[in-house]
């Protein structure tokens, strides 16, 4: 069958030439007598041999560290896995080897302050200062250090604070509700809090003083509260425990930064999952392994250069928060941006790209889909001059978006649609600036990461709709779970269907090209505008409400970057569904959490199917809703109560989507 997939960009040849990945592969022939004629062939070798490709990486950047291995990787059977034993590094300090005053080392701008630059020096002098009040305070190695913060440069500036001494960090963002922040750092026990008075978002000034008390409360492994008056500078927090703000600190003699040196393995810092079936997991990830795999993407997959400037729209509480600082180990600027991407226009994010001179752009599809909807015609409204590439992940790109960017946008432009996770603090798949984007299609695997589509017996398919596994370890898989015992939830979330096999939880297809397509999720978790969100969230909120017996909830991904996400509910005898109850759930989900855990529709059914087991059967009602015929969708012989399914069987029939 002829493939008739629109081809939409072509690299021209000093592109190629100039990109990382050309170099690299230069450097690999002339160092290691290793010739590729193209890039499918090198990432056969990154997948085959994983030791020499990691060997590789470690000499091409440079690596600084202390100690010696006898070689990069040891038990090479997930999970059991050790890479680069016996060396000692500091990724902070990777992150300062490019420090230069010939461009910022941060660009900064929110709804409601002003566009402004932070030279390196300065970055370098606040970090040392904050790192100075952390050793203060007695935080050392290991210790955690959690913050409360809006996307700004007081949390990047915290954060390289913290990695410095080798303490391990973990943030959340301001809209997200106490309890939410309690159940993720409670778990990891923090000794400091960053926290902030409040900020605004689409014009809307937020006070979280009461939240940030309530959360510091639930918290007695705080020792030190550090506040940051950001909404309003006259703000202040009366607590029990030491409070320091953020001019008291700065306030602290310069001194040179230093870096702790800590094990390969040690601690960087905790993400979390997002909690389908209970708490948030407590993701943990190793200087040594987010340092490698940073510097691999960061230069052959977003070809980033000395002296660019990185922008990616994210929160504090999201992986890409994390991931847009191993910019700077390649010299370039961040850009940082706090408030809402459609106030006072949608345009403001082109306008600030034009503004700071963005070559890198980095956004979510819900985003791309919104500006196409709203028929925004961005380059002929600002000077995109700069811009090379845009990248997008958070959920699958629907090919249409595809052609907006190239219509509306920018005609000589790489688009980068890349796919990972929280899992691994970067993307399974993405960019190749050497190769043609086509329309729908991610370009890529990314190199080291040996993925796959297998079907539900673990064989490998192509061209093909499977299961996304990773066969052979990368060195930013998690260390562990912190506060996980005999790795159980570790070995649950990943290893649990395939032995020795990551199964990550996409549906995939790999294409004649060697492109990828992603269909969504293929377990429960609901993948909302890009952001992930655990269904037990929904649950623990949405039953603090008296007239609520039982709920369920789904996310159907649909054509054109849509959601429809429903929440099904049972009510208590005697109770019907009224706006007043409807909105309290909203009401209560967005106290609880975020905006985002807001269903579309609230609908009332006699009872919510389970399993023998007493699980509730989140995957098989969405595969009913979706279309999927009863025998594919659900095993009625495993539930214990089966006939509950005919409602959803009807539901669906007379669902229009």
């Amino acid at each position: 069958m002829q493939d008739k997939t629109k081809l939409l960009w072509t690299p021209t040849e000093s592109f190629q030439k100039n990109s990382h990945l050309s170099q690299y592969m230069t450097w690999l022939k002339k160092e290691k007598q290793l010739a590729f004629p193209d890039y499918q062939s090198l990432w056969q070798w990154s997948t085959q041999e994983v030791a020499d490709f990691w060997q590789s990486i470690w000499e091409y950047f440079d690596i600084q560290s202390e100690g010696t291995y006898q070689k990069p990787l040891s038990y090479e059977q997930m999970p059991d896995v050790k890479w680069f034993e016996g060396t000692r590094l500091n990724y902070a300090e990777h992150l300062f080897r490019k420090a230069n005053e010939a461009h910022p080392a941060i660009i900064f701008q929110s709804e409601n302050q002003a566009y402004t630059e932070i030279s390196w020096a300065d970055l370098q002098k606040q970090t040392a200062q904050v790192a100075a009040y952390l050793k203060e305070v007695g935080v050392g190695a290991g210790d955690r250090v959690v913050a409360f913060l809006p996307n700004i440069p007081e949390a990047s500036i915290a954060f390289l604070a913290t990695c410095s001494l080798g303490a391990v960090w973990s943030s959340c963002s301001p809209d997200f509700g106490a309890s939410s922040v309690v159940d993720r750092f409670q778990q990891i026990e923090p000794k400091v809090i960053f926290a902030v008075d409040g900020y605004q978002y689409n014009a809307k000034a937020y006070d979280k003083t009461a939240v940030v008390s309530a959360i510091i409360q639930q918290l007695p492994s705080v020792e030190q509260v550090v506040f940051i008056s950001y909404l309003d500078s006259n703000a202040s927090l009366t607590e029990e425990r030491p409070i320091t703000t953020w001019d008291q600190i700065l306030q602290y003699p310069s001194s040179n930064l230093s870096f702790e040196r800590v094990a390969f393995d040690h601690p960087i810092w905790v993400l979390y999952s997002s909690g389908t079936t209970g708490k948030p997991k407590a993701i943990t990830h190793g200087h040594g392994g987010a340092l490698l795999e940073h510097y691999k993407y960061l230069a052959f997959h977003n070809d980033v250069h000395q002296g660019e400037r990185f922008f990616w729209y994210s929160t504090t509480g999201w992986m890409m928060w994390n991931y847009v600082h191993a910019a700077l180990l390649m010299g370039a600027t961040i850009v940082l941006y706090d408030g809402s991407p459609s106030y006072p226009e949608l345009d403001v994010l082109w306008d600030l790209t034009e503004k700071a001179g963005i070559q890198h752009f980095g956004t979510s599809a819900p985003f791309l889909v919104a500006c196409m909807k709203k028929g925004l015609q961005v380059e002929q409204q600002f000077d995109l001059s700069n811009l090379r590439s845009i990248s997008s992940t958070g959920a699958p790109l629907p090919p249409e978006a595809f052609d907006y960017v190239y219509e509306h946008i920018k005609k000589d432009l790489w688009l980068v649609s890349m796919s990972g996770g929280t899992d691994v603090c970067t993307a399974f798949v993405g960019g190749n600036p050497t190769s043609a984007v086509y329309e729908g299609e991610i370009q890529c695997r990314a190199l080291g990461c040996a993925l796959e589509a297998w079907d539900e017996d673990g064989h490998a398919v192509d061209n093909e709709v499977g299961e996304m596994v990773i066969t052979k370890p990368m060195p930013s898989m998690p260390i562990y779970f912190w506060n996980d015992p005999d790795d159980i939830r570790y070995l649950t979330s990943y290893f649990a269907k395939f032995e020795g096999i990551w199964r990550h939880g996409d549906w995939i297809k790999i294409t004649p090209r060697n492109g990828l397509i992603i269909y969504g999720r293929s377990d429960a978790t609901l993948n909302r505008q890009g952001i992930r969100i655990g269904t037990a969230e929904i649950y623990r909120s949405v039953h603090k409400i008296d007239s609520i017996a039982d709920s369920l909830v789904v996310n159907l991904e649909l054509s054109g970057g849509r959601h429809f996400m429903p929440l099904f509910v049972v009510l208590q005898k005697g109770q019907t569904l009224s706006k007043v109850i409807i909105d309290q759930i909203k009401k209560q989900l967005r106290a609880d959490y975020t905006p985002r855990h807001v269903p579309d529709e609230v609908i009332v059914c006699n009872e919510i199917p389970y399993t023998i087991s007493g699980k509730k059967l989140e995957a098989p009602v969405k595969k009913i809703l979706m279309g999927l015929p009863i025998g594919k969708a659900a095993n009625k012989d495993a539930m214990r109560n089966p006939w509950s399914l005919d409602f959803f069987i009807k539901f669906a029939e007379n669902l229009r989507l």
